[in-house]
Order: structure tokens, then C-alpha cells, then sequence
């Protein structure tokens, strides 16, 4: 269990890391699209932002499944990348579909990067909230309906 700890804990830190750096980077362009585009918005203008936003957001955390992937294959739990990325799918959206586990030595690595990636969806949904909800405050302030 400690060697888990060990191991796991330091991906689970990198990861927040990564997750800190998109949310940042997000947030960054996202409030620079928005000051040039200060009175020009469009319904459809705020759309691309927010699938913008989800898709900058949904890239930092497959890149977090696949750095898990990278550590199981390191390991030798998985013969093939692939394998070893569906795993880790399966384990950071908390599916726990239960079709390919790991050795009982590496096996609580698993509920490790659960917990990881279910902080991780939190935080790009929260990031995800705060554009939908500025664009609305803004609409608002603007007067507009739609």
C-alpha cells in the first residue's frame, strides 16, 4: 500500500499541476477573447468561447488519463499503450467497469487516479460554470435577451 502511495502520489500532484496550467490558460484567453470582443459578441461568437473553453478543458484531462496510462505501462501492468489508456479511461471518469484490473501490487493506483480525475472533472467544470456564467452576466448587463 505505501509503494502506492509513493508512486501515486506524485503522478496525482503532477496532474493537478497540468490541471492548473489549462485551467490558467483557459481562463487567460478566455478573458482576452472577451476584451476584444467587448461590445461585438454574437450567440454564435459565445458559443465557439465556451466549446473553446470545454475543449482546452477535456484535452488537459486526457492528457492526465494518459500520463496514468504512461505509469501502468511503465510498471509492465499493460503489454499495449492502448490497453493501458482504456484503463485509465475507465479508472479517471470513475467508470470502474472492472474488465482489465491491475496486479494486486499496483492494483491501488486504480482508486488513486479515480479520485485524481474526479477533483479534475470538478475543476473544468467549475471553469466551464464561470464562462457560462459570464457570458450570461454579461448578456445581461448588455440588455439582451438572447
Amino acid at each position: 500500500m505505501l509503494l502506492n502511495l509513493l508512486v501515486g502520489i506524485p503522478v496525482m500532484l503532477l496532474c493537478l499541476l497540468m490541471q492548473a496550467y489549462f485551467v490558467s490558460l483557459c481562463l487567460r484567453q478566455y478573458v482576452r477573447f472577451r476584451k476584444s470582443r467587448q461590445g461585438h459578441d454574437t450567440q454564435f461568437l459565445n458559443a465557439a468561447l465556451l466549446s473553446l473553453v470545454m475543449l482546452l478543458m477535456l484535452l488537459g484531462n486526457f492528457a492526465q488519463m494518459a500520463i496514468w496510462a504512461l505509469l501502468f505501462w511503465f510498471l509492465g501492468e499493460f503489454g499495449q499503450f492502448a490497453t493501458a489508456l482504456y484503463h485509465s479511461g475507465v479508472n479517471f471518469a470513475t467508470l470502474g467497469y472492472g474488465d482489465i484490473v491491475m496486479s494486486e501490487t499496483w492494483r491501488l493506483l486504480g482508486p488513486l487516479e479515480a479520485a485524481n480525475g474526479i477533483l479534475m472533472f470538478g475543476v473544468s467544470t467549475a471553469v466551464m460554470t464561470g464562462a457560462v456564467m459570464d457570458i450570461i452576466k454579461y448578456q445581461m448587463a448588455q440588455g439582451r435577451e438572447h
